[in-house]
């Protein structure tokens, strides 16, 4: 059955419609072997040979559904113009061949949690303004913002022209530095605006020198490391439907994470042993434990 190639590609997971748009468009698929470039454009998952950027196209088979820890220095792409290492590469270190996603974005500088999967309607739900998903992250900044200036970033303020909706701020440390003293602030939004929690930050005065992305959704997970990826396990993506699902006026408030994310470098729990990547087990119920890209 001919069909339009928006939705075979976003059927197939290619994380959206308008992501599958955008790849026609800059000519990365096409079909029996020829370029498609026109959106509108038909083809027949069952006969015809569909690829993007040279891979198959596989309309069946069982959605997958990652959690990554990105670290700095790493794309938020499946490829890179310019040559930079991409969140792809360590997923093809790690094994994985499947055309998978990212949901949203971390940027070059940022580290953290983030999502990857083939089911591009959920992907869609996830990243969709009128879901309002709560992302909260863990932000070292320059300096200690006062009770007045976190006010101030929880009611909004103006980004090219348009004010950013309301977040939960709250400092978790404060970390003695050359300058005199900085802080560790946990920033709770429920949107995805480009480079967002920076752009906030400085917007009041104090720069961000370190960003970790630590829960999406009720996602978490305090003990992946940088580099490591996992599948969810059948729960958690029960859990990410459901609050992908609900209403923004149905939701409950998100209680931000107690535990500092950032300090002068990478931590972890206090108290919690290193061990070995190699032998290190997965923390409660996992369908697989984390790998190495």
């Amino acid at each position: 059955m001919q069909t339009r190639l928006q939705k075979i590609l976003s059927t197939a997971g290619i994380s959206s419609r308008r992501a599958a748009e955008t790849l026609i468009v800059e000519g990365r698929v096409t079909v029996n072997g020829k370029p498609v470039t026109e959106l509108g454009s038909k083809a027949d998952p069952d006969t015809d040979d569909i690829r993007v950027d040279g891979r198959r196209v596989k309309i069946a088979g069982r959605r997958r559904y990652i959690l990554m820890y990105k670290p700095r220095g790493y794309i938020t792409s499946r490829m890179d113009p310019e040559q930079r290492p991409t969140v792809n590469d360590l997923l093809l270190k790690g094994g994985v061949r499947e055309y998978i996603y990212p949901v949203g974005r971390l940027d070059y500088e940022s580290e953290g949690l983030l999502l990857l999967t083939s089911d591009g309607d959920l992907a869609e739900k996830l990243m969709h303004p009128s879901h309002a998903v709560p992302r909260e992250y863990h932000v070292r900044v320059r300096g200690v913002p006062t009770e007045e200036t976190r006010d101030r970033l929880s009611r909004g303020v103006v980004l090219d022209g348009r004010k950013t909706g309301p977040a939960q701020i709250e400092i978790i440390k404060q970390v003695e530095s050359s300058s005199g003293g900085d802080a560790i602030l946990s920033v709770l939004i429920h949107e995805g605006r480009n480079r967002q929690v920076r752009r906030m930050c400085e917007a009041v005065g104090h720069p961000v020198s370190r960003l970790k992305r630590v829960r999406i959704g009720p996602i978490t997970d305090e003990d992946i490391r940088p580099g490591e990826f996992r599948d969810l396990s059948e729960k958690e993506v029960a859990a990410l439907k459901r609050e992908a699902a609900l209403e923004p006026a149905k939701r409950k408030p998100a209680e931000p994470q107690r535990t500092p994310g950032i300090k002068t470098g990478l931590t972890r729990k206090a108290g919690s042993p290193r061990t070995s990547r190699a032998s290190r087990p997965s923390p409660g119920p996992r369908s697989d434990r984390p790998r190495r890209g």
